[in-house]
């Protein structure tokens, strides 16, 4: 499974971070600016989580082993997990602790319009970032509202880059806010004020990436649509009586395990049932290239039928 998509929203998102965060922090030390240190201990976290992902997309690439027979897809959803954790950690911890320290002992901020030009430029950079970002998500999510489709994405590659961005040019914001009105209102607490308000930003946004990439670490189904569509297929064919339980899990943004518990029509001839598994398995895969992994297990003849998750419809005759 290839991830060109999302290897360029991170690359992109990799090459902005990387020049923002050494300019921020040259303009920090330069005027003391707690909500410039702030914003670059911000973008530093970025760059280093876009490499991160990287190494995620990089291991999850590998084939199949003796250990792993299902692949390595699913290394992505641990970095990214990690990616949270250190947003949390490293970025909105610390943006909260330096905030608390400017409002404990204010100072001005000296030479403030290098600050307003670097935060500037840094909303240009990320907002090219963010459109990378977000014209790839709305390619894999064409028609659904934002939010839901955030929700119910499975590739972390993008949707961390994309919601990493979003925070970035909010914090950017409220950098700009918090200094503005730091030098307007002469009360330089205002700057440590705003250095927090960057950490709340960072958290809610680190916790929001792990409870998501959590979900997807614990076997995440598939989205409801494809689970229909291959309920669907399935159904659609003369020698299937009932679908009773379609199983389904996430081995990467792209990977699915699928398991279906089938009854075949009882009237099948010797071998129906193996040419009946054998070309729905390759009916579904060619449709639905995400399915890497389709399992049907026939049910036995003395069974009892399945009710509650049963899928059937009424009986026709055999094919010729």
């Amino acid at each position: 499974m290839a991830h060109g998509g999302s290897r360029r929203v991170i690359l992109a998102a990799l090459a902005g971070n990387c020049a923002i965060a050494a300019t921020k922090f040259a303009a920090a030390f330069w005027t003391g600016s707690a909500a410039m240190l702030s914003e670059a201990i911000h973008s530093s976290v970025d760059t280093g989580n876009q490499g991160l992902l990287l190494l995620g997309l990089r291991r999850a690439a590998r084939p199949p082993s003796v250990r792993h027979p299902f692949g390595h897809g699913m290394e992505l959803y641990f970095w990214a997990f990690v990616v949270a954790l250190l947003i949390f950690a490293l970025g909105g911890a610390f943006s909260i602790y330096e905030g608390w320290r400017k409002i404990a002992a204010p100072h001005p901020v000296e030479g403030a319009w290098i600050n307003f030009a670097v935060l500037g430029a840094a909303v240009v950079f990320e907002g090219l970032s963010f459109r990378v970002a977000y014209r790839e998500f709305r390619r894999a999510h064409l028609g659904e509202p934002f939010w839901t489709a955030i929700r119910r994405s499975k590739d972390p590659g993008v949707f961390s880059v994309l919601l990493e961005d979003s925070a970035a040019l909010v914090g950017l914001l409220i950098a700009l806010a918090g200094l503005g009105l730091a030098e307007w209102l002469d009360l330089p607490v205002l700057d440590g004020v705003a250095s927090i308000g960057i950490g709340l930003l960072l958290v809610a946004t680190a916790a929001f990436l792990a409870n998501e990439t959590r979900s997807l670490l614990t076997g995440e189904a598939a989205s409801p649509r494809l689970v229909e569509a291959v309920r669907g297929m399935l159904l659609a064919d003369a020698r299937v009586a009932a679908v009773e339980e379609l199983l389904s899990m996430h081995l990467g943004p792209a990977e699915v395990l699928v398991a279906v518990t089938i009854d075949f029509r009882d009237d099948l001839p010797g071998g129906g049932v193996e040419q009946a598994a054998a070309e729905l398995t390759r009916r579904v895969e060619a449709a639905h290239p995400e399915v890497t992994r389709l399992f049907l297990r026939p049910r036995p003849r003395d069974a009892p039928a399945a009710t509650a998750r049963s899928a059937s419809r009424p009986a026709r005759s055999a094919p010729a």
